[in-house]
Protein backbone atom coordinates (compact mmCIF):
# COMPACT_ATOMS: atom_id res chain seq x y z
CA UNK A 1 0.00 0.00 0.00
CA UNK A 2 1.29 3.46 -0.89
CA UNK A 3 1.48 5.90 2.00
CA UNK A 4 -1.41 8.41 1.72
CA UNK A 5 -0.44 12.05 1.39
CA UNK A 6 -1.73 14.51 3.98
CA UNK A 7 -3.08 16.78 1.22
CA UNK A 8 -5.18 13.86 -0.03
CA UNK A 9 -6.56 13.26 3.46
CA UNK A 10 -7.42 16.96 3.71
CA UNK A 11 -9.33 16.59 0.46
CA UNK A 12 -11.22 13.63 1.92
CA UNK A 13 -12.22 15.72 4.94
CA UNK A 14 -13.45 18.67 2.90
CA UNK A 15 -15.31 16.55 0.33
CA UNK A 16 -17.03 14.60 3.11
CA UNK A 17 -18.17 17.90 4.67
CA UNK A 18 -19.27 19.66 1.50
CA UNK A 19 -20.42 16.54 -0.46
CA UNK A 20 -19.68 18.35 -3.74
CA UNK A 21 -16.52 18.27 -5.88
CA UNK A 22 -16.85 21.91 -6.88
CA UNK A 23 -17.49 23.08 -3.32
CA UNK A 24 -14.54 21.07 -2.01
CA UNK A 25 -12.35 22.50 -4.74
CA UNK A 26 -13.27 26.05 -3.81
CA UNK A 27 -12.53 25.42 -0.13
CA UNK A 28 -9.17 23.85 -0.98
CA UNK A 29 -8.38 26.33 -3.80
CA UNK A 30 -7.90 23.52 -6.32
CA UNK A 31 -10.00 22.47 -9.31
CA UNK A 32 -12.61 19.73 -9.02
CA UNK A 33 -10.58 17.32 -11.18
CA UNK A 34 -7.76 17.51 -8.64
CA UNK A 35 -10.25 16.68 -5.89
CA UNK A 36 -11.25 13.59 -7.86
CA UNK A 37 -7.61 12.57 -8.34
CA UNK A 38 -6.90 12.89 -4.62
CA UNK A 39 -9.86 10.68 -3.75
CA UNK A 40 -8.89 8.15 -6.43
CA UNK A 41 -5.34 8.04 -5.05
CA UNK A 42 -6.65 7.33 -1.56
CA UNK A 43 -9.00 4.63 -2.83
CA UNK A 44 -6.10 3.03 -4.68
CA UNK A 45 -3.83 3.27 -1.64
CA UNK A 46 -6.37 1.60 0.65
CA UNK A 47 -7.97 -0.58 -2.03
CA UNK A 48 -11.47 0.42 -0.91
CA UNK A 49 -14.24 2.68 -2.15
CA UNK A 50 -14.41 5.74 0.10
CA UNK A 51 -17.46 7.52 -1.34
CA UNK A 52 -20.78 6.58 -2.83
CA UNK A 53 -21.57 8.94 -5.69
CA UNK A 54 -25.28 9.67 -5.27
CA UNK A 55 -27.65 12.28 -6.61
CA UNK A 56 -27.48 14.23 -3.34
CA UNK A 57 -23.67 14.28 -3.44
CA UNK A 58 -20.62 12.34 -2.30
CA UNK A 59 -21.46 10.27 0.79
CA UNK A 60 -18.88 8.35 2.80
CA UNK A 61 -18.94 4.56 2.73
CA UNK A 62 -18.33 2.57 5.92
CA UNK A 63 -14.62 2.40 5.05
CA UNK A 64 -14.68 6.09 4.19
CA UNK A 65 -16.14 6.90 7.60
CA UNK A 66 -13.28 5.04 9.29
CA UNK A 67 -10.68 6.92 7.30
CA UNK A 68 -12.54 10.19 7.86
CA UNK A 69 -12.38 9.73 11.64
CA UNK A 70 -8.67 8.95 11.50
CA UNK A 71 -7.97 11.94 9.24
CA UNK A 72 -10.01 14.17 11.53
CA UNK A 73 -7.89 13.12 14.49
CA UNK A 74 -4.81 14.11 12.51
CA UNK A 75 -6.44 17.42 11.60
CA UNK A 76 -7.30 18.08 15.24
CA UNK A 77 -3.72 17.36 16.28
CA UNK A 78 -2.37 19.74 13.62
CA UNK A 79 -4.79 22.40 14.77
CA UNK A 80 -3.67 22.00 18.37
CA UNK A 81 0.00 22.17 17.41
CA UNK A 82 -0.73 25.24 15.28
CA UNK A 83 -2.35 26.92 18.26
CA UNK A 84 0.58 26.05 20.53
CA UNK A 85 3.12 27.49 18.10
CA UNK A 86 1.44 30.69 16.96
CA UNK A 87 -1.44 31.01 19.39
CA UNK A 88 -0.09 34.26 20.75
CA UNK A 89 0.27 35.82 17.33
CA UNK A 90 -2.30 38.63 17.16
CA UNK A 91 -2.36 38.79 13.36
CA UNK A 92 -5.65 37.44 12.09
CA UNK A 93 -5.34 35.25 9.03
CA UNK A 94 -7.33 32.44 7.47
CA UNK A 95 -10.99 31.65 6.95
CA UNK A 96 -13.60 31.38 9.70
CA UNK A 97 -17.08 30.04 8.98
CA UNK A 98 -19.73 31.25 11.42
CA UNK A 99 -23.14 29.58 11.60
CA UNK A 100 -26.00 31.59 13.09
CA UNK A 101 -29.82 31.69 12.98
CA UNK A 102 -30.96 33.72 9.98
CA UNK A 103 -32.63 36.45 12.03
CA UNK A 104 -29.51 37.12 14.06
CA UNK A 105 -27.30 36.96 10.97
CA UNK A 106 -29.36 39.30 8.82
CA UNK A 107 -30.76 41.49 11.57
CA UNK A 108 -27.63 42.06 13.62
CA UNK A 109 -24.33 40.31 12.85
CA UNK A 110 -23.90 40.64 9.07
CA UNK A 111 -23.06 44.35 8.98
CA UNK A 112 -20.85 44.17 12.05
CA UNK A 113 -18.86 41.14 10.91
CA UNK A 114 -18.48 42.55 7.40
CA UNK A 115 -17.08 45.82 8.75
CA UNK A 116 -14.73 43.91 11.03
CA UNK A 117 -13.47 41.71 8.18
CA UNK A 118 -12.90 44.80 6.00
CA UNK A 119 -10.28 45.99 8.50
CA UNK A 120 -8.55 42.60 8.71
CA UNK A 121 -7.05 41.99 5.24
CA UNK A 122 -5.78 38.51 6.11
CA UNK A 123 -9.11 37.32 7.51
CA UNK A 124 -12.00 35.87 5.50
CA UNK A 125 -15.35 35.50 7.28
CA UNK A 126 -18.04 33.18 5.95
CA UNK A 127 -21.41 33.91 7.58
CA UNK A 128 -23.93 31.08 7.21
CA UNK A 129 -27.26 32.57 8.32
CA UNK A 130 -29.68 29.63 8.32
CA UNK A 131 -32.12 28.30 10.90
CA UNK A 132 -30.55 24.89 11.29
CA UNK A 133 -28.37 22.87 13.65
CA UNK A 134 -24.71 23.11 12.68
CA UNK A 135 -22.49 20.07 13.19
CA UNK A 136 -19.23 21.52 14.49
CA UNK A 137 -17.68 18.07 14.74
CA UNK A 138 -17.95 17.76 10.96
CA UNK A 139 -16.73 21.35 10.60
CA UNK A 140 -19.95 22.63 9.06
CA UNK A 141 -18.96 25.78 10.91
CA UNK A 142 -16.00 26.85 13.02
CA UNK A 143 -18.17 28.94 15.34
CA UNK A 144 -21.91 28.60 15.87
CA UNK A 145 -24.47 30.70 17.69
CA UNK A 146 -27.19 28.31 18.84
CA UNK A 147 -30.39 28.37 20.88
CA UNK A 148 -29.42 25.38 23.02
CA UNK A 149 -26.31 24.34 24.85
CA UNK A 150 -24.90 21.25 23.10
CA UNK A 151 -25.26 18.10 25.17
CA UNK A 152 -22.56 16.02 23.50
CA UNK A 153 -19.39 16.23 21.46
CA UNK A 154 -16.05 17.92 22.10
CA UNK A 155 -17.63 21.35 22.07
CA UNK A 156 -17.12 24.38 24.27
CA UNK A 157 -20.24 26.49 24.83
CA UNK A 158 -20.72 29.78 26.63
CA UNK A 159 -23.92 31.71 27.21
CA UNK A 160 -24.01 34.99 25.35
CA UNK A 161 -27.35 36.33 26.59
CA UNK A 162 -31.08 35.86 26.84
CA UNK A 163 -33.30 37.61 24.32
CA UNK A 164 -36.97 38.47 23.97
CA UNK A 165 -39.52 37.77 21.24
CA UNK A 166 -43.01 39.29 21.04
CA UNK A 167 -45.99 39.50 18.73
CA UNK A 168 -45.91 42.22 16.07
CA UNK A 169 -48.10 43.46 13.26
CA UNK A 170 -47.89 46.41 10.90
CA UNK A 171 -49.68 49.55 11.98
CA UNK A 172 -51.84 49.28 8.87
CA UNK A 173 -52.92 45.75 9.83
CA UNK A 174 -53.75 46.76 13.41
CA UNK A 175 -55.81 49.75 12.27
CA UNK A 176 -57.78 47.78 9.67
CA UNK A 177 -58.62 44.68 11.71
CA UNK A 178 -60.56 43.95 14.91
CA UNK A 179 -58.65 44.68 18.11
CA UNK A 180 -56.54 41.97 19.71
CA UNK A 181 -57.06 42.07 23.48
CA UNK A 182 -56.27 38.47 24.42
CA UNK A 183 -54.54 35.46 22.88
CA UNK A 184 -57.87 33.85 21.92
CA UNK A 185 -58.49 36.80 19.57
CA UNK A 186 -55.61 35.53 17.46
CA UNK A 187 -57.78 32.59 16.37
CA UNK A 188 -59.71 34.95 14.07
CA UNK A 189 -56.65 36.83 12.78
CA UNK A 190 -54.08 36.09 10.09
CA UNK A 191 -50.96 34.70 11.74
CA UNK A 192 -47.45 34.36 10.30
CA UNK A 193 -45.16 31.58 11.56
CA UNK A 194 -42.50 28.95 10.82
CA UNK A 195 -43.13 25.86 8.70
CA UNK A 196 -42.84 23.40 11.56
CA UNK A 197 -41.72 20.30 9.67
CA UNK A 198 -38.94 22.26 7.91
CA UNK A 199 -37.64 23.82 11.09
CA UNK A 200 -35.34 21.48 13.05
CA UNK A 201 -34.91 23.93 15.93
CA UNK A 202 -37.69 23.26 18.43
CA UNK A 203 -36.94 26.53 20.25
CA UNK A 204 -38.29 28.39 17.21
CA UNK A 205 -41.76 26.85 17.43
CA UNK A 206 -43.62 29.60 19.24
CA UNK A 207 -47.32 29.25 18.57
CA UNK A 208 -48.05 26.51 21.12
CA UNK A 209 -46.69 28.82 23.81
CA UNK A 210 -49.22 31.47 22.80
CA UNK A 211 -52.30 29.36 22.02
CA UNK A 212 -52.35 25.73 20.89
CA UNK A 213 -55.25 26.26 18.44
CA UNK A 214 -53.69 28.99 16.30
CA UNK A 215 -53.61 28.06 12.63
CA UNK A 216 -51.22 30.31 10.67
CA UNK A 217 -52.25 31.59 7.25
CA UNK A 218 -48.67 32.08 6.04
CA UNK A 219 -45.59 30.09 7.01
CA UNK A 220 -41.95 30.30 6.00
CA UNK A 221 -38.72 28.47 6.73
CA UNK A 222 -36.98 31.69 7.85
CA UNK A 223 -37.84 34.44 10.26
CA UNK A 224 -36.53 37.00 7.78
CA UNK A 225 -39.31 36.05 5.34
CA UNK A 226 -41.82 36.18 8.19
CA UNK A 227 -40.67 39.68 9.09
CA UNK A 228 -41.18 40.81 5.49
CA UNK A 229 -44.67 39.31 5.46
CA UNK A 230 -45.57 41.04 8.74
CA UNK A 231 -44.22 44.37 7.45
CA UNK A 232 -46.33 43.94 4.31
CA UNK A 233 -49.47 43.71 6.45
CA UNK A 234 -50.04 39.98 6.01
CA UNK A 235 -50.79 39.36 9.67
CA UNK A 236 -49.47 38.98 13.19
CA UNK A 237 -46.27 37.10 13.99
CA UNK A 238 -43.51 36.53 16.50
CA UNK A 239 -40.30 38.49 15.99
CA UNK A 240 -37.23 39.02 18.15
CA UNK A 241 -36.96 42.50 19.61
CA UNK A 242 -33.60 43.15 17.89
CA UNK A 243 -35.31 42.80 14.50
CA UNK A 244 -38.54 44.62 15.37
CA UNK A 245 -36.86 47.75 16.76
CA UNK A 246 -35.54 48.57 13.30
CA UNK A 247 -39.09 49.07 12.00
CA UNK A 248 -41.11 51.83 13.68
CA UNK A 249 -44.08 50.89 11.48
CA UNK A 250 -44.48 47.71 13.56
CA UNK A 251 -46.82 47.59 16.55
CA UNK A 252 -46.25 45.23 19.46
CA UNK A 253 -49.39 43.14 20.02
CA UNK A 254 -50.34 41.88 23.51
CA UNK A 255 -47.06 43.16 25.00
CA UNK A 256 -48.07 42.26 28.56
CA UNK A 257 -49.37 38.79 27.69
CA UNK A 258 -46.84 37.47 25.18
CA UNK A 259 -43.15 37.66 26.06
CA UNK A 260 -41.12 34.69 24.85
CA UNK A 261 -37.60 34.18 26.16
CA UNK A 262 -34.80 32.32 24.44
CA UNK A 263 -31.03 32.10 24.94
CA UNK A 264 -28.12 32.54 22.54
CA UNK A 265 -25.13 30.24 23.10
CA UNK A 266 -21.72 30.55 21.47
CA UNK A 267 -20.26 27.16 20.52
CA UNK A 268 -16.87 26.16 19.15
CA UNK A 269 -15.06 22.86 18.75
CA UNK A 270 -12.56 22.26 21.57
CA UNK A 271 -9.74 21.75 19.06
CA UNK A 272 -10.25 25.18 17.50
CA UNK A 273 -10.86 27.43 20.47
CA UNK A 274 -7.16 28.29 20.96
CA UNK A 275 -6.67 29.52 17.41
CA UNK A 276 -6.27 33.29 17.47
CA UNK A 277 -8.81 33.98 14.72
CA UNK A 278 -11.40 31.77 16.43
CA UNK A 279 -10.82 33.21 19.88
CA UNK A 280 -10.88 36.82 18.67
CA UNK A 281 -14.07 36.37 16.65
CA UNK A 282 -15.79 34.61 19.56
CA UNK A 283 -14.94 37.60 21.73
CA UNK A 284 -16.06 40.02 19.03
CA UNK A 285 -19.47 38.37 18.58
CA UNK A 286 -20.06 38.15 22.33
CA UNK A 287 -19.03 41.74 22.99
CA UNK A 288 -21.08 43.14 20.10
CA UNK A 289 -24.22 41.39 21.28
CA UNK A 290 -23.80 42.17 24.96
CA UNK A 291 -23.02 45.81 24.27
CA UNK A 292 -26.38 46.05 22.47
CA UNK A 293 -28.30 44.22 25.19
CA UNK A 294 -30.99 46.94 25.25
CA UNK A 295 -32.33 45.76 21.87
CA UNK A 296 -32.24 42.08 22.80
Amino acid sequence: MNEPEWSHLQTLLILARTQRLSAAGRRLKIDHSTVSRHVAALEEAFNVRLFDRREEGFLLTVEGERLFRAAEQMENLMTEVHGDIIGKDLQLTGTVRIGVPDGLGVGFLASRLANYAAHQPGLAIELVAISRIFNLTKREADIAVTLTRPAKGRLVASKIMDYTLQLYASREYVESHPPIRRTTDLLTHSVVAFIEDLNPISQLHFLDEIHKDIQPCFTSSTIVCQAEAILAGAGVGVLPLFMAVKHPELVCVLPDQVQIKRTFWLCVHADLRRLTRIRVLCEFITNEMRSSSDIF
